[in-house]
């Protein structure tokens, strides 16, 4: 049996990939600083095994000066050392929000979120996580 070859996303659905490149462009504008946004995406992309976009965003933040045992430490944020409460309030959201099917985004996660970040960096965030659920689901599905 041969493998289905799988399609080119980007150039099938250009109007629809522009939309989701716009919406790059402006959460990089975001006061949430590349870094934090960064991270969190790195976060999903662990957590989905999106491999095109776990080495994407760990170059971006080792090239903005991320120290690596801060990366290497990323899927034991919980227990690591390495991060703030405020990383940590976005890399809570961030994995309830990856596993919405079975968090539901409960409060416990949302609620630390407002301590460290305004309404709109929330909104941003959250815009942040959904984007790259989409792109994770892309390069996974259609292996890019």
């Amino acid at each position: 049996m041969s493998t289905p070859k799988r399609l080119p996303y980007h150039t099938l659905s250009p109007e629809a990939y522009r939309g989701l490149g716009a919406t790059k462009l402006a959460l990089e504008r975001s006061s949430l600083g590349k870094e934090l946004i960064e991270l969190a995406w790195l976060r999903m992309s662990q957590i989905n095994g999106c491999a095109f976009c776990l080495e994407m965003h760990a170059k971006a933040l080792r090239a903005g000066g991320m120290q690596d045992a801060k990366l290497d430490s990323l899927a034991g944020w919980r227990v690591g050392e390495h991060y703030t409460a405020r990383e940590r309030a976005a890399l809570a959201w961030t994995e309830s929000l990856t596993h919405v099917d079975r968090t539901h985004a409960p409060d416990e996660d949302y609620g630390p979120l407002t301590e460290h970040f305004s309404d709109a960096e929330i909104s941003d965030l959250t815009f942040a996580i959904a984007l790259m659920s989409a792109f994770n689901r892309l390069a996974i599905g259609m292996r890019q």
